[in-house]
């Protein structure tokens, strides 16, 4: 299949080349090439294109930024996702695109379905549901993957963080009360790439979860990694009042993941295998 793929030095998007080059025959667009902050270059890039598939995996995901640089998370995750999308639209060139859990608001405990109420608690979930609801409101081929807690060995994320924090401190506070599944950026884009696969040969469209599990708070998080690079560093559970951040963060960041495998055949990842993956990678372990 011939895939473009729009993003380059991202966590999902380096993963998209290292896995992806070897199967499909990629064209990969990043800043240099589109600039999502310029929407109509997008679509005229988009309308260029002739290929099977396009995933999407650029955002802006500076969370806390966003609160302070509203348009600019709109235009990236929503105006430049629909300039996308309509191109896509128009040459019926099926779409996949990255979305997130910080479009719900974060309530309860129970995993949240793809059908749920969504009602985003700070500007980047808004953002992003922009994006999903521009995409929803065309005709075509699509499928918008929302997922959580996005670490791997590139780029920053919670584990290279705690992998540095723990080396320097015998304990570290971490919220406890934060549940969600931490994805690792090449079960991302494995699954991305076989969403566009499966819709290429005439798969079901949708809004799907994707998650690791299982389900875990931030603090237990930080023990796994600890516990699996060999650092012996303690770790005190804290509430999430007591870190204190410009964007509110969901309590509950558990999403139903039943719907994906059902419709695609793409299982819910171990994260702990996965995390086992990338401190090799990182020549920790």
């Amino acid at each position: 299949m011939r895939i473009a793929v729009f993003g380059k030095t991202g966590q999902v998007a380096t993963e998209l080349q290292t896995i992806g080059s070897g199967q499909h025959e990629l064209q990969v667009f990043g800043r240099d090439e589109v600039d999502f902050s310029n929407p109509e270059k997008v679509a005229e890039l988009a309308a260029s294109l002739d290929v099977d598939a396009v995933i999407n995996a650029v955002a802006y995901t500076a969370v806390d930024r966003a609160e302070d640089e509203t348009d600019l998370a709109d235009t990236v995750n929503g105006i430049s996702v629909g300039a996308l999308a309509e191109a896509c639209a128009k040459s019926g060139t099926p779409l996949v695109h990255i979305s997130t859990d910080y479009v719900f608001d974060g309530s309860g405990q129970n995993p949240w379905k793809a059908d749920h109420q969504t009602s985003p608690i700070n500007v980047y979930g808004a953002s992003k549901l922009i994006g999903e609801k521009m995409i929803a409101a065309l005709d075509m081929k699509s499928a918008v993957m929302r997922t959580s807690w996005v670490f791997s060995a590139h780029g920053n994320n919670f584990v290279k963080t705690m992998l540095r924090l723990g080396a320097e401190r015998d304990a570290l506070t971490i919220v406890a009360d934060q549940i969600g599944g931490p994805t690792s950026a090449r079960s991302i884009a494995r699954a991305c790439l076989k969403l566009a696969e499966s819709l290429h040969a005439g798969g079901p469209s949708g809004v799907y979860h994707f998650s690791g599990g299982p389900d875990v708070s931030w603090a237990d998080f930080a023990r796994e990694i600890f516990a699996q690079a060999g650092l012996a560093t303690d770790v005190k559970d804290i509430p999430s009042s007591d870190f204190p951040t410009p964007a509110k963060r969901p309590g509950n960041s558990r999403l139903e993941c039943s719907t994906i495998k059902c419709d695609h055949d793409i299982d819910r990842p171990d994260w702990r295998a996965d995390l086992k993956d990338v401190l090799q990678e990182l020549n920790v372990q």
